[in-house]
C-alpha cells in the first residue's frame, strides 16, 4: 500500500494542472492530473505535498485545505491512499517540470482534459466546496468500476 499527496493549485479561477507527457511507464500517461507524488519516509501528508509542489512546480505553498482521502483499488496497481489538497497560497515562479507540461486551466474547461474517470469525482466534490470527505474508487483495468464517498460535515 502506497501514500501520497495530490494538490490543486488555484489562481484567478483556474487550476494548475500536470499534463502527463514526458515519463516513459507513467500509469498516469497521457492524463491531467494535479501535482503530487509519493510520500518520502517519515513525511506527513503536509510535507509530501509541499515537497511536491517544490520539485515539480519551483512554488513553495503558503495557503492550503486538506480536502479528504481517495482509497484507490486496482487489479492492476497496488493501493493507493492519496492525501487530497487544494492551494490557494503559493510564491515563486513555475519551472519546467520533468513528468509532464504544467498549464492553468479554467475550472469549467477541466473536465474536458483527459481525466482519470474516478479524478472528475472528487473535482466535483472540490468544485462543489464539499466538506472533508473520503472517497474510495476501484478500477478495473483503466475502467472505474465503482465509487463510494463519504462527506463528513
Amino acid at each position: 500500500m502506497k501514500n501520497t499527496s495530490l494538490v490543486y493549485i488555484e489562481k484567478d479561477g483556474a487550476y494548475l494542472m500536470l499534463h502527463r507527457n514526458k515519463k516513459k511507464n507513467d500509469e498516469n500517461g497521457s492524463k491531467w492530473i494535479g501535482v503530487g507524488g509519493k510520500f518520502e519516509e517519515k513525511e506527513s501528508p503536509e510535507d509530501c505535498m509541499k515537497r511536491e509542489v517544490l520539485e515539480e512546480t519551483n512554488l513553495t505553498i503558503t495557503q492550503y485545505r486538506y480536502r479528504g482521502i481517495v482509497t484507490f483499488v486496482s487489479d492492476l496497481y497496488e493501493t493507493e491512499f492519496m492525501h487530497l489538497f487544494t492551494a490557494s497560497g503559493f510564491e515563486g515562479e513555475i519551472k519546467e517540470c520533468s513528468e509532464g507540461d504544467l498549464e492553468w486551466i479554467a475550472k469549467e474547461d477541466v473536465f474536458g482534459l483527459n481525466l482519470w474517470e474516478g479524478d472528475r469525482e472528487f473535482l466535483q466534490l472540490l468544485m462543489e466546496d464539499a466538506g472533508f470527505f473520503s472517497m474510495k474508487l476501484v478500477y478495473e483495468g483503466d475502467h472505474l468500476v465503482d465509487v463510494s464517498t463519504h462527506i463528513y460535515e
